[in-house]
C-alpha cells in the first residue's frame, strides 16, 4: 500500500488567541465539582459536543436524528477556528478547555465533533474525565476500504487529522493487509469556506471540482470525509461526481457515531424518552422537559456561563430565543461560541442555514 499527501500551505496559528483561550480554565474550576455530581445523577442532563467551529454540527444532525429527546449544548471554539495547522500541544491545550466547559455545563456525556481534536486529545480527555463518556471521531476509512473494489480510497481532512494516530492505526490495520491504496488530502481553506457559509463562486470551490477529477483518475472509488464541516458540502461533492461520472462513494462518520452514543446511554440507562422520562428513576427529582422548553435554538458567548446557576445539569438562567424555535424542531440546542467579540446574530443566521439543511 502507498499513501500520497498533497496540501497547500497552512495558516498560521493565532497565538493571541490561544493565549487567551488558555486563560478560561482557572474560571471554570469552581463549577467542576458540582456539575460533575449533577451530571451523575441525572440522567436527563444535555449531550455535549465540541467542534472548533460549527462543523460538528453535522453531528448534531444525526445526534438528533438518533436520540430526537436529548437536550445538547455545543461548544464553538471560533476564538480558534481551525484547529487543523495547529500544533499537536496546541489542540490539546484547546480541546481540553472545551471539555472542562462542557463538564461545568453538566453534560452527562461528550462529544468531540472535531476529528483534529480527537486525533490528538481524545486520550488526554478520557484520562481527565474518566466518569464522563467521551465520544471521539475517526474518519469512516474502515468501511471505505473494506468496500472497496479497486483498491484506492481517498481521505479528505485536516492535516491535524491525517498526521493523527486514530486515522494511521486504521490505515496499519485495514488499508495494509487489504492492500488498499489510501490517498490523504488537505486544504486548509476548505474549513473557512463552510465557516463563511459555502459561497459557491470562489476559487475553494474550483479546486474541490478539480481535487474530485484527480482522485477519478488514480482510481479511487470512495472518498472519505474526514472532518466534521465536510458533510455540510457533501451534496455539492456528490452532485459533482454525478455531473462527471466519476463512480465515487462519498462517506462520513455522523451517522456511526450517532449510534455509540446511543448505545452508551442505553447501556447506562441515561436516555431520555419523548415522555420526558429517562430508562432508569433519578436520583434527585425533577420536572420532565416540556415541548416548548426544549424546543428552539440558545445562541451565546462560551464566558456566558460564569454567571449561570447550574440547576439538574442546565443553565437556569437560559432564555430561549423565540425566534428560532422552529430552528431545531422540538429539540433545545443551546450554540456557545468562544470568541467574545462574534456576532451573535450572525452565528444564528449560520447556525440556522446549517441545521436546516
Amino acid at each position: 500500500m502507498s499513501i500520497h499527501q498533497s496540501s497547500q500551505p497552512l495558516q498560521a496559528s493565532n497565538e493571541s488567541s490561544f493565549t487567551r483561550s488558555q486563560d478560561i480554565g482557572s474560571q471554570l474550576e469552581q463549577h467542576k465539582s458540582l456539575a460533575q455530581q449533577v451530571s451523575a445523577q441525572s440522567s436527563a442532563a444535555p449531550i455535549g459536543l465540541f467542534d472548533s467551529g460549527v462543523g460538528g454540527l453535522s453531528v448534531y444532525m444525526h445526534l438528533k436524528q438518533a436520540l430526537p429527546n436529548e437536550r445538547y449544548i455545543y461548544y464553538a471554539d471560533t476564538l480558534n477556528v481551525p484547529y487543523g495547522p495547529r500544533s499537536s500541544a496546541e489542540i490539546q491545550q484547546l480541546s481540553l478547555t472545551a471539555v472542562d466547559w462542557l463538564v461545568s455545563a453538566g453534560c452527562k456525556l461528550i462529544v468531540i465533533a472535531c476529528n483534529s481534536a480527537s486525533a490528538h486529545a481524545l486520550q488526554l480527555a478520557r484520562q481527565k474525565y474518566p466518569q464522563t463518556p467521551i465520544v471521539g471521531l475517526v474518519p469512516a476509512l474502515k468501511p471505505a476500504v473494506l468496500n472497496s473494489v479497486s483498491k484506492s480510497v481517498a481521505v479528505l481532512a485536516t492535516k491535524a487529522t491525517l498526521d493523527g494516530a486514530l486515522l494511521n492505526a486504521v490505515i496499519d490495520d485495514y488499508a495494509l493487509p487489504a492492500q488498499v491504496k489510501v490517498i490523504k488530502w488537505f486544504n486548509p481553506d476548505l474549513v473557512p469556506w463552510v465557516e463563511a457559509g459555502m459561497p459557491m463562486h470562489c476559487d475553494t470551490a474550483l479546486r474541490l471540482k478539480q481535487q474530485l477529477t484527480q482522485f477519478a483518475e488514480e482510481q479511487v472509488d470512495h472518498l472519505v470525509l474526514g472532518c466534521t464541516h465536510y458533510p455540510f458540502f457533501r451534496d455539492f461533492v456528490i452532485d459533482e461526481v454525478a455531473r462527471q461520472n466519476l463512480g465515487i462513494t462519498v462517506i462520513d462518520s455522523g451517522a456511526a457515531i450517532a449510534n455509540r452514543v446511543k448505545d452508551l446511554l442505553q447501556q447506562q440507562r441515561h436516555q431520555v424518552f419523548n415522555n420526558g422520562q429517562t430508562t432508569a428513576p433519578l436520583m434527585e427529582a425533577s420536572e420532565p422537559t416540556s415541548d416548548k422548553q426544549a424546543s428552539g435554538l440558545y445562541v451565546n458567548h462560551t464566558n456566558s456561563l460564569m454567571n449561570s446557576t447550574l440547576i439538574n445539569g442546565a443553565l437556569a438562567n437560559s432564555t430561549l430565543n423565540n425566534n428560532n424555535q422552529n430552528a431545531t424542531d422540538s429539540h433545545k440546542l443551546s450554540f456557545f461560541v468562544s470568541d467574545p467579540a462574534a456576532d451573535l446574530s450572525m452565528v444564528t443566521n449560520l447556525v440556522q442555514r446549517l441545521i436546516s439543511r
